[in-house]
């Protein structure tokens, strides 16, 4: 099965219950190689950047292994709404 931005976008939803998810293909041609997201969700609370990363990846651990270049960043409701007001 090919990888799809929304593929991803709702697989992010409903296993890290995320309120907010940006998927961006930014491969040449978009060719689904190269993928750049934005995930917002409570259950990175308290938790350090690299531990989200690692429940991203564990999420999305067999996708991960047709695509070249992932490119993350994980913030909670808290932070999201702080960055959105800047």
């Amino acid at each position: 099965m090919a990888i799809t931005a929304d593929a991803i976008r709702d697989k992010l939803i409903k296993e890290l219950a995320a309120v907010h998810v940006d998927v961006e293909d930014t491969s040449p041609n978009r060719c689904a190689a190269s993928y750049k997201v934005l995930v917002v969700s409570s259950q990175f609370e308290g938790k350090p950047l690299l531990q989200r990363h690692r429940m991203v990846n564990t999420c999305l651990a067999e996708e991960l292994k047709e695509i070249h270049a992932f490119e993350q960043k994980t913030l909670t409701p808290e932070q999201w709404e702080k960055q959105k007001a800047q």
